[in-house]
């Protein structure tokens, strides 16, 4: 169980009132495992849980994504998140993750995590 670290950000807890719910605490494990130059989508994520939506996915990385490699979660068409673009772009490319063309997106056809574990390179 994961528990809020302060704004934005998410640590290890065991109670208290700024406990991430459990849901939550289970998307940011999923986006831990993503490899550094991969990404998954907000989709990618609820389908690997098996539970909540893309909107879930969203919300809950809106609320305690800090402490995780947020940027290395997109939108469908492979758009990082609109108001931290340029911050996450900047991740994204310093961890070699392929782009499109527009270098505005992630290729998620070469870029998206396959949810099997040691699947990092590009």
């Amino acid at each position: 169980m994961r528990r809020a670290a302060g704004p934005g950000g998410a640590g290890r807890g065991t109670g208290g009132a700024d406990e991430i719910p459990e849901l939550a605490g289970a998307i940011l494990d999923v986006v831990d495992l993503v490899p550094a130059g991969r990404v998954v989508t907000y989709g990618d994520v609820a389908e690997y849980l098996g539970r909540g939506g893309p909107r879930t996915v969203g919300s809950a990385m809106a609320r305690w994504g800090g402490a995780v490699a947020w940027w290395r979660v997109v939108s469908a068409d492979g758009s990082p998140v609109a108001a931290y673009r340029a911050e996450a772009l900047r991740h994204l490319r310093a961890e070699g993750t392929p782009l499109r063309p527009d270098g505005r997106r992630v290729d998620l056809t070469r870029a998206r995590w396959n949810g099997e574990p040691g699947t990092g390179t590009p």
